[in-house]
């Protein structure tokens, strides 16, 4: 499968992740820890899940461990085929 271009994957996943909480996207970084770094709780992890199965037009079983910025970096870049702008 091919995999989609990570640096702008990488930002939509932070615009997604840094507008549920209203955090700065330069403090997220690929190995931030949403629930202990941010204090995301699971509607938190929900909400961002959703937003991304909209943006990516994937989606993303429950079973999936998702706690960093680089999980769903990973997921998304391994499921879409969205290229670069």
């Amino acid at each position: 499968m091919m995999t989609a271009h990570v640096p702008s994957i990488t930002k939509e996943v932070v615009k997604i992740i840094s507008k549920t909480k209203e955090i700065k996207p330069s403090r997220l970084r690929v190995s931030s820890n949403l629930s202990k770094e941010f204090g995301f709780d699971t509607v938190d992890v929900v909400d961002i899940i959703l937003e991304v199965e909209k943006s990516f037009k994937i989606v993303i079983p429950d079973e999936v461990p998702l706690n960093t910025v680089g999980d769903f970096v990973t997921y998304v870049s391994t499921h879409t085929m969205r290229q670069a702008s």
